[in-house]
C-alpha cells in the first residue's frame, strides 16, 4: 500500500544556511509517526514544505502520492507550532466557524464542539473570549479545531506545547482514539516519553539530516537489549569501569561497558551501602537514551 506521506531527498536552505539536507522518510497508513529532533533541526521546515507553505530546493514531498493541495484539505488536520486563533471570538463560536470551513454543517459542528469541550474540561468556558483562556486552554481549543472533522491525516507540530502533565495524557488519549478510528498521525515533540507511549515509528533528525528512522521497537533493539532500568533510594555511586548511567532523581538507565554482564553490575549495586534497590530490569534503552546518544 502506498505511504500516506512520502519524503524523498528533500533539501532546503535559507540563504547560506542548510536547514534540511537530503532527507527521506515515509509514513504508512494508520500509523502514529513521531518526528523528533532538537530545536532548529529541521522539523518545522519539513512540515511546512510537505504542506506547500514553502517550496523545497530539491526533492519531493508527497501526500497520498501527490503534492498537497488545499483543495484536499478536508481530509487533513494541521496543527502549527504557532497558534492561529481569533482571540476576540468566543470559544464555541470559533470552533463552529472552523467546523463549517471544514465541511460540517452548523448543527454538526456545534454538537462535536460541545462534546469536545466537555472532554477537555472546558464546557464552562464555551461562551468566553479565547483571549481570556490560559495558554494551555488555548492549545486545547487549537487541537479541537484541528480534529473537529475527524481528518484521515493529522500533522501536529508540538501538539502538547503549554500543557501540564495531566492534559498531555488527555491529548495523547485523544490521539490514540483517533488513530484507532483510522487516522494517520504525524507529530513532532520534545517530550520523548510521549513518542514512546503512542508512536509506532519514529524519525530522529539532527542538523537537518536523518539519523534514525523506522519501527520504534526495532530501533530500540538495535541500540541494545542489555540496558538496565534501576529504581532505587539512597545514593547511586557510579563505576565507569563497569557502566555508564543516565540518572534522574531515583531512576537510572545503566548501559554496561563492553564485556561487562548485568550480573556483575547487580553484584556491584547490591554491595553499595548507600543504595537500596527497588527494581532492576534488563531490556532495551528508552527513547530518551537513544535520542541523547544520537544527538550528542
Amino acid at each position: 500500500m502506498e505511504p500516506v506521506i512520502s519524503v524523498n531527498n528533500f533539501s532546503k536552505a535559507f540563504g547560506r544556511k542548510k536547514a534540511v539536507t537530503d532527507l527521506s522518510f515515509s509514513v504508512e497508513n494508520k500509523e502514529i509517526f513521531a518526528f523528533l529532533g532538537a530545536n532548529g533541526s529541521g522539523k518545522t521546515t519539513t512540515i511546512r514544505a510537505l504542506l506547500g507553505i514553502s517550496a523545497p530546493d530539491t526533492g519531493s514531498l508527497l501526500i497520498n502520492g501527490k503534492k498537497y493541495s488545499t483543495k484536499e484539505s478536508s481530509f487533513l488536520g494541521y496543527l502549527p507550532e504557532e497558534r492561529g486563533l481569533y482571540l476576540s471570538s468566543g470559544v464555541l463560536e470559533t470552533m463552529i466557524y472552523f467546523g463549517e470551513l471544514k465541511g460540517l454543517n452548523g448543527s454538526e459542528a456545534k454538537k462535536i464542539a460541545e462534546n469536545y469541550l466537555k472532554r477537555v474540561d472546558l464546557a464552562d468556558k464555551k461562551e468566553i473570549k479565547i483571549k481570556k483562556l490560559s495558554s494551555g486552554q488555548q492549545q486545547k481549543i487549537q487541537l479541537g479545531i484541528t480534529i473537529i472533522n475527524s481528518p484521515k491525516l493529522l500533522i501536529l507540530d508540538e501538539p502538547t506545547k503549554g500543557l501540564d502533565p495531566i492534559n498531555r495524557e488527555l491529548l495523547l488519549d485523544i490521539l490514540k482514539e483517533l488513530n484507532q478510528k483510522g487516522s494517520t498521525i504525524m507529530f513532532s515533540t520534545h517530550q520523548l516519553e510521549e513518542a514512546e507511549k503512542i508512536a509506532s515509528s519514529i524519525l530522529i533528525i539532527k542538523k537537518g539530516k536523518r539519523e534514525v528512522f523506522g519501527n520504534i521497537n526495532n530501533i530500540k533493539k538495535e541500540f541494545g537489549t542489555n540496558v538496565i532500568s534501576l529504581q532505587y533510594s539512597g545514593e547511586l555511586k557510579e563505576n565507569t569501569k563497569l557502566f555508564s548511567a543516565r540518572i534522574s532523581k531515583n531512576f537510572a538507565e545503566i548501559t554496561p561497558n563492553d564485556g561487562i554482564s548485568s550480573d556483575q553490575i547487580l553484584r556491584y549495586l547490591v554491595d553499595l551501602d548507600t543504595l537500596n534497590i527497588e527494581s532492576f530490569k534488563i531490556g532495551t534503552p528508552s527513547l530518551n537514551e537513544i535520542f541523547i546518544r544520537v544527538s550528542a
